[in-house]
């Protein structure tokens, strides 16, 4: 493996290079490169990542076909045909910055800058690229600002009720967990070492439990699998807690000491007894008590609160209730027990360095990301420019369909920076080439492992593609910013991040200490014992600042809204091979995932006359799309799961986002994805229902 070096290693034709994954994944698993000839032949995990252990998944193993795809873009375009249709001219850099610049510039004459929108995520998780310079531009502009709430912000917030941030336990602890509980996360599919570090736990007399609406990989490989009614994790945790209480299973020295609300939280879980909760679940009452008896009677436990649960209109109440569970049991105290829903706070670093918020002149206009459509369609004084990267609303926002009916909009003028023609820079005036992780420096930080990581090019950029921080750079001077904080390079970002003084475990990590080890772990102390970042220091039972808020201060079952009277509850859900929208255009990973499938109970599916392998139209008011029936008893009755997000394809019929809904979820304005209905039937039957 290739030291670091005053050698550029993009100069190096050969050798192997320390690397790390940019994917937006829990596990940021540490990488060697191998060259040979300056062409990136082959990816493999690092064996010496105390966390990842030379492991990676196939889709960073076939990483090397996304960089070196024939369908990359290698220069600018321009539109010339209408929008959607994906028709455009090359040009060059010059142009395409003078374009972009002098259209925003009129713009902002005509409208102030707020007429302007950016729209990113975390397709690339390097923090400079995704949260860097970026920001700083748009700042400077005075755009309108995004609320970047689409994938875990509901969940976030409601455990921050309860825990005071995203503070959770090591993951390299929960080797020592006796019981690990999978809620509503498909580990073998998108937290890959989660599985790994429970597999050696199972191996020392661990039992795994898995909740989830659909016997997933991880259920499958689960010792216990306990399915679930969508949108109903907060009854089952309330359910158990009643059980703990009941039975003396709560530790009642842990619950006067580190929490407040205990006494309120025992006569408020009254409510929720075994067969009241079966009838909101779904769950046997016999498997609700024996549930919360495998779990008060186990030590340590641990559970790993996953995305799904959040994705619903009580999303944020799903996960604060959730996270009250080991804090009836005390296991907080237990090494490897507690939970994790996100481990993001205990390697924070300095954001406001680095995405500069005081260039910034006027307050905002704020949009938040999951009404991208009726934001474009809606919102007045209108978005007048859409600047897309790091993600693909055409596809992966929620209520497709609105979303391009924004896009078509001849009078919004888009500009997309991408790898590849999405289907969003299908409508953009301008797409830009961008390049990948392997071509950028930047610095990592994973939001589940306690370990930073960073990153130098090891190729040199495919074509004419530039980075994030190079164009926004470019766009400054374009747009005749002068100031100082866009003459910083990658270096100087780097180290105005990890500069943070509020943030101890941090202490002694430098740009040089990064570039001398691949990988340097935190100093990051566990939530308890100690004092959280809650109002009281303590695990907030009763929360008076939801009170305050207008929401109930205890964890409660709050029903999922009114999306009308189809008859599946639909769950889009993650598949094994791609990761949201990426990888779905690569044919390799289309081929391993085959087609995209609709889960359905075989009771359903023979009411509808549906047999395995059937292709299927799955509609609502919203849209529909069609899939491929997946006919068997990996889903109760009522639901519908679909497995990733295809690309589009030549019918433009396997959007399945054109079936959610656009609503927000109860807390931190997260989407609602897994809270819509649809109806289902097999295509030919001639049936047209509600909402077709």
């Amino acid at each position: 493996m290739q030291r670091r070096a005053s050698l550029r290693w993009t100069e190096m034709p050969d050798g192997v290079f320390p690397s790390v994954c940019s994917l937006d994944c829990p596990d940021q698993c540490g990488l060697l490169v191998h060259k040979k000839d300056g062409r990136i032949v082959k990816i493999e995990g690092d064996p010496s990542h105390p966390v990842t252990l030379g492991a990676i998944c196939n889709k960073v193993r076939h990483l090397t076909e996304r960089i070196y795809d024939p369908k990359r873009l290698a220069y600018p375009l321009k539109r010339t045909g209408p929008k959607g249709e994906g028709k455009f001219e090359r040009v060059g850099w010059d142009e395409a910055l003078k374009t972009i610049a002098g259209r925003w510039k009129e713009l902002i004459a005509e409208s102030g800058p707020e007429a302007i929108l950016p729209y990113s995520f975390y397709g690339n998780m390097g923090r400079i690229g995704t949260e860097g310079m970026d920001r700083r531009f748009f700042h400077r502009l005075g755009s309108s600002e995004l609320e970047r709430t689409i994938c875990e912000s509901a969940g976030t917030e409601g455990y921050r009720y309860t825990m005071g941030g995203s503070y959770g336990t090591d993951p390299e602890d929960t080797v020592h967990a006796k019981l690990i509980v999978m809620w509503g996360i498909n580990a073998v599919s998108t937290n890959m070492h989660q599985v790994t570090i429970a597999e050696k736990a199972r191996k020392n007399g661990a039992t795994v439990v898995a909740i989830d609406v659909h016997r997933n990989r991880t259920a499958r490989w689960a010792d216990w699998f306990v399915p679930i009614r969508p949108g109903t994790d907060a009854a089952l945790a309330l359910g158990m807690m009643h059980v703990l209480f009941a039975e003396g299973l709560a530790n009642e020295a842990f619950l006067r000491e580190y929490t407040v609300g205990h006494e309120e939280l025992r006569e408020h879980v009254r409510q929720y007894d075994p067969l009241a909760v079966s009838a909101i679940t779904g769950v046997p009452p016999e498997d609700i008590v024996r549930l919360a008896r495998l779990y008060g009677g186990t030590k340590p436990a641990f559970i790993r609160i996953g995305n799904g649960p959040q994705h619903h209109d009580n999303g944020g109440m799903c996960v604060r209730t959730i996270a009250c569970l080991p804090a009836v049991t005390g296991s907080w105290l237990d090494l490897g027990g507690g939970a994790i829903k996100g481990n993001g706070g205990h390697v924070a670093h300095n954001d406001k360095a680095l995405t500069r918020p005081d260039l910034r002149r006027t307050k905002p206009r704020s949009v938040n990301m999951n009404r991208i459509g009726s934001a474009l369609l809606e919102l007045d004084p209108p978005i007048r420019s859409l600047y897309v990267y790091n993600s693909n609303p055409a596809i992966v926002a929620p209520d497709t369909n609105k979303v391009r009916e924004g896009l078509r909009r001849e009078d919004l003028f888009t500009v997309v920076h991408d790898l590849f023609l999405t289907e969003t820079a299908a409508y953009a005036d301008i797409v830009l080439p961008a390049t990948s992780s392997l071509e950028n420096t930047d610095f990592y930080h994973s939001y589940w492992h306690h370990y930073v990581q960073i990153q130098e090019p090891v190729i040199a950029p495919y074509g004419e593609s530039k980075s994030n921080v190079e164009t926004f750079r470019l766009l400054a001077e374009a747009m005749g910013f002068e100031d100082e904080a866009f003459r910083d390079t990658e270096d100087d970002l780097i180290r105005q991040a990890l500069n943070a003084p509020f943030n101890p475990a941090y202490d002694g990590i430098t740009l040089e200490l990064l570039r001398e080890k691949p990988f340097v772990k935190v100093k990051a102390r566990p939530p308890l014992p100690g004092k959280l970042r809650t109002p009281s220091g303590k695990i907030e039972l009763y929360s008076k600042a939801m009170e305050r808020k207008g929401l109930p201060p205890l964890p409660t079952f709050v029903p999922l809204a009114d999306d009308g009277e189809l008859p599946f509850l639909f769950i889009p859900g993650p598949n094994h091979n791609f990761l949201n929208s990426t990888f779905s255009n690569n044919a390799k990973h289309a081929q391993m995932e085959k087609s995209p499938k609709l889960v359905l109970n075989e009771l359903d599916a023979a009411e509808l006359g549906i047999a395995d392998g059937d292709a299927v139209r799955v509609w609502n008011a919203r849209g529909e799309c069609e899939l491929t029936a997946s006919v068997g008893r990996d889903v109760l009755r009522g639901v519908a799961v679909s497995l990733g997000l295809w690309a589009d394809g030549p019918d433009g019929k396997r959007a399945v986002n054109a079936l959610t809904p656009d609503r927000l979820a109860d807390m931190g304005g997260g989407a609602a994805f897994f809270s819509g209905r649809v109806g289902v039937a097999k295509i030919g039957a001639g049936s047209r229902r509600d909402g077709a």
